[in-house]
């Protein structure tokens, strides 16, 4: 079942390298399609309120069509939705690529965590999800970097004519090597609706949405923020990209380990931490040395707010599977889409290319804030609802220390059973 897993993979490495690869050819873009960065930002604002949107009605629209079947239909939308981004001769053609694109992100990764538990024995599924997931680590620090260059050295359609045909390789990797998927029960969408009845599992998605655009705020300006203040080359900043992605996947295992133990006061602590780091930041990007290490950190901080923020969802999202995790991934791709904007909206009033750091630490704070808050409530309720047995088999969540992290599909993240419990 080994190829099967990696046909996944495959799968999942096109997607996360084009949801991140437009922040390393924002300039490249703004220059070509006659607008301004802020502008050229708003595809990734774009691309993640599609996945907001596509998370949810793609999991429900395919909730009676057999797994494999799924897969194959939302990877054939992923590759045209790249090829119009490819053939975009405009800036309205390249945002409707991207949001075509993003419909199947968040039900992509929900439904194939499914299929790669399937595929394997009991004991060894957080494994097998770990190892699809693999291909979203391998985007971020080998596809986002490396469409970068090749969008840089050949114009940035290129990147999006490689990332379609790492689509249909994907595409036929799944037709040929992954066996058979039953269909979900009817009714078992139904029954998960009744989740979202909890104000707690509210809260928690409202600490994704704002911890996580925290990062964002700041990391979709990264290119013109590290070459007009830090003064590192163009081409440096694919190699920055692998320096950030270093960070993140360091940051991942050790929030991941900082979870298992206590999950709250290490929620706490990491978006305390990304508030900071990021006030920093808006110091030392105008020196290269100091810019690159805090850039290294920024990685590690961001991305360790990724299993805590997971696992704070699926715990109080307990019983509802499949929608949880779609919603899950709603949220962190809402807190892209916030922190993308807000950066934006601050440069093209002028403010600078510090602007956006700035507002990012406040996000972070804000997060930081709502946990607090939700973490009082646990307090006057009592004990927190546990994940049931079997949660994992559906469910993104943190991948264990041991295991290969993945980057930031901001959330798109194997579950794996808590300590907690």
């Amino acid at each position: 079942m080994r190829a099967s897993l990696l046909a996944l993979a495959v799968g999942a490495f096109g997607i996360g390298t084009t949801e991140f690869v437009i922040v390393g050819l924002l300039p490249e873009v703004a220059d070509d399609l006659s607008v301004s960065i802020p502008s050229a930002g708003m595809l990734v604002t774009g691309y993640a309120l599609g996945v907001v949107v596509g998370a949810p009605l793609m999991t429900a629209a395919g909730a009676r069509l057999p797994r494999k079947t799924m897969l194959v239909v939302l990877m054939a939308i992923f590759i045209a939705g790249n090829l119009l981004c490819a053939l975009a001769g405009d800036y309205a053609s390249l945002m409707g690529g991207r949001l075509i694109a993003a419909l199947t992100h968040g039900a992509f990764f929900g439904i194939g965590s499914v299929v790669a538990a399937d595929l394997v024995a009991p004991d060894r599924r957080a494994s097998a999800i770990a190892l699809m997931f693999t291909g979203l680590t391998l985007a971020n620090v080998l596809g986002v970097p490396l469409g970068t260059f090749l969008g840089q050295e050949f114009g940035w359609r290129s990147t999006f004519w490689a990332v379609t045909a790492i689509g249909v390789l994907g595409l036929l990797a799944l037709l040929t090597l992954v066996p058979a998927q039953p269909a979900p029960e009817r009714g078992a969408l139904r029954g998960e609706l009744a989740v979202f009845r909890r104000p707690q599992v509210w809260l928690a998605l409202a600490t994704t949405v704002l911890g996580f655009g925290g990062v964002f705020a700041s990391f979709t300006y990264l290119a013109p923020m590290m070459t007009e203040l830090a003064g590192f080359s163009d081409g440096a900043v694919a190699w920055l990209l692998v320096l950030f992605g270093a960070g993140l996947c360091v940051g991942n295992v050790l929030g991941g380990r900082a979870a298992d133990r206590a999950l709250m006061p290490s929620l706490y602590l990491i978006l305390g931490g990304l508030s900071l780091v990021l006030v920093v930041f808006t110091f030392t990007s105008r020196a290269a040395l100091p810019a690159a290490v805090t850039l290294a950190a920024f990685g590690a901080i961001g991305f360790a707010t990724v299993p805590p923020l997971q696992a704070r969802v699926m715990q109080q999202a307990a019983g509802a599977p499949a929608l949880a995790s779609a919603a899950n991934i709603a949220a962190f791709n809402l807190g892209n889409a916030l922190g993308a904007w807000l950066g934006g909206l601050a440069v093209a009033h002028g403010l600078g290319w510090t602007a956006p750091t700035w507002i990012g630490a406040g996000l972070a704070a804000a997060g930081l804030g709502t946990a607090a808050l939700s973490g009082r409530l646990d307090r006057r309720g009592g004990a927190r609802p546990a994940l049931p047995d079997k949660a994992h088999l559906a469910e993104p969540q943190p991948v264990p220390a041991q295991l290969p992290a993945p980057g930031v599909a901001y959330g798109t993240h194997p579950i794996v059973e808590q300590k907690s419990r």
